[in-house]
């Protein structure tokens, strides 16, 4: 298989991409990108996931999984529920042999959303009967964790995950160490080149603990500008300079990660790979 950059993280069933999405596919290809792990927020775009994962089979990867804050306007988001899960777990269940992984799933503890220990207490509900739920479908979970490093970091171990993605991590480089020696691995948006947190964090990282994605339309390289998974050239980049390797060497130690901690990603694959690509970014 012709190795290229796994986008571990995106959302490609966003409205922001409904006009213009297979222009933004075929700028991806050309920067040597082989996969897009597209992952999910609320149960209302799980069959557009997975009807993408149809369309562009082996390219995008589904995961279905109900994110901390809910709500389809900005103006309306809130706290998760126990209910909203409970709408989401049949449809989880009717694809489960056909995901990638759980996700988008975690803990959101800025106080707009959780000011509450009740909201606090029911998204840990939620967050880990999907951790059990990924356990007996034998899935790696794709891992919100906003103002809530250590918690979520907590929670997983107590709840025996092991094959976790810790997206974007907002925490401080000691807790996301406690993460790697979990052997959990964290993903680095294009974001990066604005983000003094960020850059701390990928400096105390092992490379063997870090994966790429763009969390595209957001964390890109320009605030309110969308982000596309082409960007994910800007996280690699950055990633090379402060290790001070080639990129090439990112790109295959973090394609190697994502490969190792979605055991699905090798099999889902088109056969075609990422060697028929151009390579713009290396």
């Amino acid at each position: 298989m012709g190795l290229g950059f796994v986008d571990c993280h995106c959302h490609l069933s966003d409205p922001d991409f409904d006009s213009d999405l297979d222009d933004v596919l075929e700028k991806a290809k050309k920067a040597n990108i082989m996969a897009l792990v597209a992952v999910a927020e609320h149960s209302g775009e799980f069959e557009k996931i997975m009807q993408l994962s149809e369309r562009y089979t082996g390219f995008i990867l589904p995961c279905l999984g109900i994110h901390p804050v809910q709500g389809l306007s900005p103006e309306n988001q809130r706290s998760v529920t126990l209910k909203d899960l409970d709408v989401a777990l049949p449809i989880i269940e009717k694809y489960k042999d056909r995901l990638l992984a759980i996700g988008e799933v975690g803990l959101d503890f800025s106080p707009r959303f959780a000011g509450t220990d009740e909201q606090k207490e029911e998204q840990r509900q939620v967050l880990i009967r999907q951790v059990q739920l990924a356990k007996r479908l034998n899935l790696p979970l794709n891992v919100h964790s906003r103002s809530a490093g250590r918690p979520t970091i907590s929670l997983l171990r107590e709840q025996g995950a092991d094959n976790v993605l810790l997206h974007a991590f907002d925490g401080r480089p000691a807790v996301a160490m406690e993460g790697v020696s979990a052997g959990y691995f964290f993903s680095i948006p294009p974001s990066i080149i604005r983000s003094g947190q960020k850059q701390k964090l990928v400096k105390q990282l092992p490379l063997t603990s870090i994966c790429l994605e763009t969390d595209s339309p957001a964390l890109g390289p320009e605030k309110q500008t969308r982000n596309e998974p082409c960007n994910l050239c800007i996280s690699a980049q950055y990633v090379a300079q402060v290790k001070g390797i080639p990129v090439a060497e990112v790109m295959d130690v973090t394609t190697q990660n994502a490969l190792r901690l979605f055991p699905r990603l090798q099999t889902l694959l088109s056969p075609a790979g990422g060697s028929t690509w151009e390579n713009k970014c290396l």
